[in-house]
């Protein structure tokens, strides 16, 4: 599983890119995440607002901090 956490490393991002972590070890599952800042590079995946999550290529959040509880549900294992 590939998952990427998109933002300008503000603190938001920081904070989604951690709820993140905590739901990848709460479903024990083999994940790398990426933490991606730079913006041109955001742009191109047509990301719009940060902070944004991507699983798998897809973008499954835009512009909001998920806990991790909201995380692992849409981890599938």
């Amino acid at each position: 599983m590939n998952i990427k956490v998109l933002g300008g490393g503000c603190c938001k991002c920081e904070n989604l890119l951690s709820a993140v972590k905590d739901a990848v070890a709460e479903k024990g599952i083999e994940a790398e995440i990426e933490y991606i800042t730079d913006m041109a590079k955001i742009m191109e995946y047509g990301i719009m607002s940060t902070p944004a999550l991507m699983i798998d290529g897809k973008v499954v959040s835009m512009g909001r901090v998920l806990k991790a509880k909201e995380v692992v549900k849409l981890l599938n294992p």
